[in-house]
């Protein structure tokens, strides 16, 4: 279980139980995603203003999921058009004072907890390191306090499960996720538009800056940003990109776009890895430009790092 022996900047964590390294990163890529996101379901009644609370309403509808980059990751590919069902998603990622509320509910016990330990990647040595006492209470380890409004950090996909199993709802497939994030737009890097920083604007927390030796910290965070800091996407969703990782309900399958049904896809019946989507405050220029809305990642289900939270889903009554 060592992680100082692992590559420094790589920002995400595989297996816990023997560390065989953190995140694996797509691709360094800039990535337009080409086909058309109109609404299957445009005939559809709108929802009531009596809209479920600190929820968005996401009408179903077809869009070209992928990435057809030449330089996008394979696992990106191909470019394949996917219709999703008509859901509602958190506005925002699930914060620490909902987390809370969980946990106090019902006394949960987060993986991190339990193994006394999570990954932190520390800013000032340019590094991911093992911290002993680190879960999402003290997020930068002992002596640290999660501030209510963050996006809830070091929580595992099973953590993630549980939270909204208690809520009543789910996690998202990664289609959900990747139609929702792309909030309207056909064919876009980002989920605003083309150009990363419209007109010297910077849309999202992630890091400017050379990964991981210096952050300007020019979008006002240096590390994690409390939720909806900045603006929303065309859905009225927050932090779709940047912030935290979000966990996704399937399992990670490389090659899965090939065989994807058209459908409502779930993902592979099986593997080790969960999918992961949005990047995180540690995605830059010049390493990990999973900031895109095709950007994917993974990890496995009990992983936890200071750059992972994650936002649910409900199914329409």
């Amino acid at each position: 279980m060592n992680l100082m022996s692992l590559p420094e900047g790589n920002p995400m964590q595989r297996p816990r139980s023997h560390w065989r390294g953190l995140f694996a990163i797509a691709a360094i890529a800039v990535a337009l995603n080409a086909g058309a996101g109109t609404a299957a379901a445009s005939t559809m009644p709108a929802p009531s203003k009596a809209a479920r609370a600190g929820m968005v309403f996401i009408r179903g509808g077809n869009f070209a999921m992928g990435s057809a980059d030449d330089m996008a990751g394979p696992d990106e590919r191909p470019v394949h058009t996917v219709a999703v069902k008509s859901f509602w998603m958190d506005r925002t990622e699930v914060t620490v004072a909902q987390f809370q509320k969980f946990v106090d509910a019902t006394h949960y016990e987060t993986d991190a907890e339990k193994f006394g330990w999570s990954g932190i990647f520390s800013i000032a040595d340019a590094r991911w390191e093992h911290v002993d006492g680190a879960d999402w209470r003290h997020p930068d380890g002992p002596g640290s306090r999660a501030m209510p409004d963050n996006p809830v950090q070091h929580v595992s996909w099973n953590d993630a499960v549980a939270y909204a199993r208690w809520t009543g709802h789910r996690l998202p497939t990664e289609a959900e996720w990747e139609y929702a994030a792309r909030g309207g737009l056909a064919g876009k890097t980002y989920s605003w538009g083309d150009v990363l920083n419209p007109g010297g604007k910077i849309m999202a927390n992630w890091w400017q800056g050379s990964f991981p030796s210096h952050n300007t910290g020019a979008d006002g965070f240096v590390g994690i940003a409390p939720v909806a800091s900045f603006p929303p996407n065309g859905y009225g969703l927050y932090d779709m990109t940047g912030n935290v990782w979000e966990w996704i309900a399937d399992w990670f399958g490389q090659d899965y776009y090939a065989r994807s049904p058209t459908e409502n896809p779930q993902g592979p019946a099986s593997g080790s890895e969960r999918g992961l989507r949005g990047g995180s405050y540690l995605c830059s220029e010049n390493y990990c430009t999973n900031y895109r809305v095709a950007g994917r990642s993974h990890a496995t289900p009990d992983t936890s790092l200071s750059n992972i939270g994650f936002r649910t889903v409900k199914d329409i009554d």
